[in-house]
C-alpha cells in the first residue's frame, strides 16, 4: 500500500470522513525541542503549558499536545515533581498527542515524523527500556453494532499473524500493553460471531478480558456506549470516546525506512477482512480447528491465518 489509503468504510454515519487521532511516543529529544519542531514545520505556536508539557497551536493539523509521558506530569507542580520527571527523562517517551486527523492530515504527520527522526528522535530499538509505541484512534464508521463487533472479530483472528508478520521490539513486548487477547476470549468471540450483539460481546470482554493492555483496546469504545458499566468493572481510568484505540504497533521513528504509514495499513487490513465475510468465516473455522483444548504455540496459527489471508488476497497491508 502507498500513502495512506481509505478505509473500506471512509465515512462515519453522518457522511463525512472518519478521522484519526494518533499518539507518538519516541526518546532522543526533550519536549521543548519537539515543540519547537511541530511548531516551525507545522505552522503553528508552540506554547509552555507547564516545565514539561508543551502545546503547539493553530497549525496545519490543529492542536498538538506535547509532554512525558508519566503519570507524574499530572501531579501538582513542584520542585520535587519537575526533579522527578528530569530522573525519568532516560526511560520516559515524549509523547506527541493529536486532534483526530483526516488522510491528508496523517500524509502531514507523517512528513512531521520525518522532521523529527532527522533531528534525533529515537524509537523502540534504540535502547533496551524504550518501550515507546504509536497509538491510533479510528473513529467507528457507525454506532451499528456490526461496525464494532466485525473489526473485534477481524483483529483477534489475526493478531497473531500481525504480530508475526511485523514483530515487535523486544523492548515492547516485554510491557504489559503488548499482551495478545486469551485464547478463551477469541473462542467466545468466534462463537458468538460476526452477527453478535455489542452488548453481548462487551460481556465477553469484560469476563476475559478486562484490561486496556491489549494491542486493540476495546474499553473506550465500550464506555462510549455505556460508561457506567465499564467504570464500575475496570480500574484504570477509561476515556470513553467511540473510537478503536490500536496500541499494538511500537514506534520505529529512528529507522528512515518505518513510516505511519505501515502502521495505518495495519489497521486498514483488519477492516478489510472485517468486511469480507468470506475470509472472515474462513478465518473464524480454521482458527477453531487450528485451536484445540491446550494452545502450546500462537506460531502455527499464525502461519495458518497468512496463507488464508494471501489465498483472499489480504495479505498486503
Amino acid at each position: 500500500m502507498a500513502g495512506f489509503a481509505p478505509l473500506p468504510q471512509p465515512l462515519n454515519a453522518d457522511g463525512v470522513p472518519r478521522l484519526v487521532g494518533v499518539e507518538i511516543e519516541f526518546g532522543g529529544l526533550p519536549e521543548a525541542k519537539a515543540a519547537k519542531i511541530c511548531a516551525d514545520f507545522l505552522n503553528g505556536r508552540a506554547r509552555q503549558l507547564d516545565s514539561h508539557i508543551w502545546r503547539v497551536e493553530n497549525s496545519e493539523l490543529g492542536t498538538l499536545d506535547i509532554y512525558l509521558d508519566i503519570f507524574l506530569r499530572k501531579a501538582q507542580q513542584s520542585r520535587l515533581r519537575d526533579q522527578a520527571l528530569d530522573l525519568g527523562r532516560e526511560v520516559v517517551p515524549v509523547e506527541i498527542v493529536t486532534e483526530p486527523l483526516d488522510i491528508d492530515g496523517l500524509a502531514r504527520l507523517d512528513a512531521l515524523r520525518e522532521k523529527l527522526r532527522a533531528a534525533g528522535a529515537l524509537g523502540s530499538g534504540a535502547g533496551w527500556f524504550f518501550g515507546f509505541g504509536v497509538h491510533l484512534n479510528i473513529e467507528i464508521a457507525s454506532e451499528c453494532d456490526a461496525d464494532i463487533v466485525r473489526p473485534l472479530l477481524a483483529y483477534a483472528l489475526i493478531e497473531d499473524w500481525l504480530r508475526a508478520d511485523n514483530p515487535i521490539d523486544d523492548a515492547r513486548r516485554l510491557l504489559p500493553f503488548t499482551d495478545p487477547y486469551p485464547t478463551d476470549f477469541v473462542r467466545a468471540l468466534i462463537k458468538a460471531g460476526p452477527e453478535a450483539t455489542r452488548d453481548h460481546v462487551t460481556d465477553l470482554y469484560l469476563e476475559l478480558t478486562p484490561s486496556r493492555n491489549r494491542g486493540l483496546d476495546m474499553l473506550p469504545v465500550f464506555a462510549h456506549f455505556d460508561p457506567d458499566r465499564i467504570a464500575s468493572a475496570i480500574d484504570d481510568k477509561t476515556s470513553a470516546r467511540p473510537t478503536f484505540h490500536f496500541r499494538l504497533p511500537d514506534c520505529r521513528i529512528d529507522d528512515a525506512r518505518w513510516s505511519l504509514a505501515e502502521e495505518w495499513g495495519r489497521w486498514r487490513l483488519v477492516e478489510r477482512v472485517a468486511e469480507d465475510s468470506a475470509p472472515l468465516d474462513r478465518l473464524a473455522q480454521a482458527w477453531d480447528d487450528d485451536h484445540g483444548f491446550l494452545t502450546l504455540s500462537r506460531q502455527s496459527w499464525a502461519d495458518r491465518a497468512g496463507r488464508i489471508l494471501q489465498t483472499a488476497g489480504l495479505d498486503r497491508t
